[in-house]
């Protein structure tokens, strides 16, 4: 029997008039074992490395979102030099804690469905949008995450229509909260959230800014072991990115290296870290 010539090389009419400008909703209908939260888990208890910690922080004129470079699996070191710290779309990023498997994986479901939006849709997804498509695919993971594989990100972007940097935090249900001027998420987020908490102005430059989340970094890496700090010897520094009107930029080696080491430098005078005034 010859095969339909026009059926060759083609795909099938569904997948080339999708019915919903979601990506996600596409591949639940026509592959749904290709979600993240529908695989099945062996049996007895799972061990993957995890990732920490993730730190954001708004100044006028955008949003800085930062990430160490560590992955652990129980007390070990899992990775050194770990990316946590992703482009989501041209305004936006996210940072990822939890299940480093699974969060890198949602990560790049999370680009294709702004992707496929702004593809069948024409038009750009606000960030609060963008920020609610996050919370929808959380939500999707709550399987896995009842069984120890959660996955807590960071979002932060560019808000076009209010004109400012916004971040938002997230729980392993889904639940979503906007964060106002610092957050921070993972295993050290409450050393680094500790540290911003004194160290954070509304009035911040955008040097400031990074300075300010590789300060909160190191805080948290000097009490949390998950946390790594910067690796002089190996050369391995923070991420470190900001979202502004122009766009999402990555800070380049030379530049989170001269970042990091003007922190480690001032540490060796002041090991603690810059003094808060009191009053």
């Amino acid at each position: 029997m010859e095969a339909n010539p026009r059926s060759i090389g083609r795909l099938p009419a569904a997948f080339l008039t999708p019915g919903s400008s979601s990506f996600m909703d596409f591949l639940s209908d026509h592959s749904p074992e290709l979600l993240p939260g529908n695989r099945k888990l062996p049996e007895g208890i799972v061990e993957a490395p995890h990732g920490t910690t993730i730190v954001a922080a708004t100044f006028p004129g955008g949003v800085v979102l930062a990430g160490d470079r560590r992955a652990t699996m129980g007390n070990m070191i899992a990775q050194r030099d770990i990316e946590k710290v992703f482009p989501a779309d041209e305004y936006s990023a996210v940072g990822i804690a939890g299940t480093a498997g699974l969060a890198v994986e949602m990560v790049k479901l999370f680009q294709l469905e702004l992707e496929h939006f702004e593809k069948v849709e024409g038009a750009t997804l606000s960030l609060e949008g963008k920020a609610n498509r996050l919370s929808t695919m959380i939500r999707s993971n709550l399987g896995m995450a009842m069984q120890g594989l959660a996955v807590v990100p960071l979002f932060a972007g560019w808000d076009e229509g209010k004109e400012k940097g916004r971040i938002f935090s997230y729980d392993v249900t889904g639940g979503r909260s906007e964060e106002h001027g610092y957050a921070a998420t993972g295993s050290g987020s409450i050393f680094a959230r500790g540290s911003m908490k004194k160290l954070y102005r509304d009035d911040l430059t955008e040097q400031q800014a990074t300075t300010l989340v590789v300060q909160a970094l190191y805080d948290a890496a000097d009490d949390d072991s998950a946390t790594g700090g910067p690796d002089l010897a190996r050369r391995i520094f923070p991420i470190v990115t900001v979202i502004t009107d122009e766009g999402f930029r990555r800070l380049t080696e030379a530049e989170s290296s001269e970042l990091a080491r003007s922190v480690t430098e001032r540490r060796l005078e002041q090991p603690d870290g810059p003094r808060a005034a009191l009053l």
